[in-house]
């Protein structure tokens, strides 16, 4: 097991920046701007032979009695709980604050071992580190987050406290899923409940979740991350650039995904701004579920379940091979569905057929109905081939591929889903002219 590293500290002094200097990416927001990063932010990183996972925290106000700052800081404090070693982060620019001294007092009580780094240290003078030794933390180490200097040092103090830890093999790759969706569907609420454990901030206030948030955890002997995500709100209402770059994450993160877990709230139902969702995610190849969320809240009745189909077939037509699961993250009911669905639509979008059968398939349906015929030239099939996965692929090889038309091709999409479960994920059909290179 890696040893686990958490940054601390008073809001705006370079958390996110030194996150992001140490493990070579951009996972954390970094804004000028108190209050950016809110939830716990994990990445792996790597010094000097020594692996261990990183964490950046929000800033911490332990006075304050706001209710975001309440939430973030006991993000932090579970950090801090989880952490092997401790890097409380101070602003240079700035003195000492009784903030400083009271995070200082909390970190001082959880026994861990407690690095001091001072940022901002652009120009490299002793003189300004003297008064930190006054936190009681031992030498403070003076860097420079935006210059990359003095990092150095600083790792070389965190890793000396890693204890020998036996590192275990990898079980096997982990499969990514999102959880994408609007502002306040419940997303926050569900990845906390499919975790079994408050891993993000969840409150009524739209848009809490700002970066994509990655969580490792095991299900039914399989690795998973779950990503959560910002909500993903139409352009023309994304006014500031920290909520700007958090969509971008989001959709970031639906690119880098296995599988997508669009989460819609039930009682709104699917909107606009949702079907623009799934259709990303279906131009992306990705395959995915529908988890309509905050189901206890609608008034049901016997048609109530084949009313919502009937929407949900409606508006996403363009996705017809949809999977989707009525659920309640508040009260669980169908949460423990949902992860067997998304391996479900996994294993369907990795899911190969013999080019024997294939071409056997594409006979019968030939033979079924005939290919159209355009200006008196029928269009010929001679040979198909699934050439790749997720999504699906098959390319089907022709006289001539302007022959064919959008509603032979939806045919022949719709009788290989007939013939084997594509459920759940798009597939790809591409028509080549024979003597074209492949």
């Amino acid at each position: 097991m890696k040893p686990i590293v958490a940054i601390v500290g008073r809001p705006n002094v370079g958390k996110s920046t030194l996150f992001n200097k140490i493990t070579g990416k951009k996972i954390s927001i970094v804004e000028d701007k108190p209050g950016v990063t809110r939830d716990r932010i994990y990445g792996d990183a790597e010094w000097c032979g020594h692996t261990f996972t990183l964490v950046d925290t929000g800033g911490i106000e332990l006075k304050s009695e706001d209710e975001m700052w309440v939430h973030i800081k006991k993000q932090a404090e579970t950090a801090i709980d989880a952490a092997d070693v401790i890097v409380l982060l101070c602003d240079v620019k700035c003195d000492i604050t009784a903030s400083d001294y009271d995070v200082a007092d909390m970190l001082r009580r959880s026994r861990k071992p407690v690095i001091l780094a001072v940022n901002k240290l652009d120009n490299y003078r002793p003189e300004k580190l003297f008064d930190y030794y006054n936190l009681g933390l031992g030498e403070p180490f003076g860097i420079s987050c935006e210059q990359a200097t003095g990092i150095g040092d600083l790792l070389d103090e965190v890793c000396s406290n890693f204890e020998k830890v036996e590192q275990t093999e990898d079980d096997g790759e982990a499969i990514k899923i999102a959880v994408v969706g609007k502002p306040n569907a419940g997303k926050s609420s569900l990845v906390n409940k499919l975790l079994g454990y408050d891993r993000t901030i969840v409150s009524n206030i739209a848009g809490t979740t700002r970066d994509a948030i990655d969580t490792p955890f095991t299900a039914f002997g399989q690795k998973f991350v779950l990503i959560d995500t910002a909500g993903i709100r139409k352009k023309k209402a994304v006014e500031e650039n920290v909520e700007y770059y958090s969509v971008i994450r989001a959709l970031g993160a639906i690119r880098r995904a296995d599988v997508c877990l669009m989460v819609v709230d039930s009682k709104e139902g699917l909107s606009e701004q949702d079907v623009k969702i799934c259709g990303y995610i279906h131009e992306q190849g990705k395959p995915s579920v529908i988890v309509m969320n905050k189901w206890d809240l609608i008034e049901k009745d016997t048609h109530t379940v084949n009313a919502f189909n009937s929407k949900l077939d409606c508006d996403l037509a363009f996705m017809d091979y949809y999977k989707s699961v009525y659920v309640s993250a508040k009260s669980g009911q169908r949460v423990d569905k949902i992860i067997a669905m998304a391996m479900q639509s996994y294993e369907n979008a990795h899911r190969r057929i013999t080019t024997g059968t294939l071409n056997d398939l594409i006979g019968d349906a030939i033979r079924t109905t005939e290919p159209p015929s355009k200006s008196g030239r029928r269009l010929k099939i001679y040979y198909s081939t699934q050439d790749d996965v997720c999504p699906p692929r098959f390319v089907i090889f022709v006289n001539d591929a302007e022959l064919v038309h959008f509603s032979y091709k939806r045919y022949l999409e719709n009788f290989i889903r007939k013939a084997f479960d594509f459920s759940g994920t798009p597939i790809r059909i591409i028509f080549r002219e024979r003597n074209e290179d492949k």
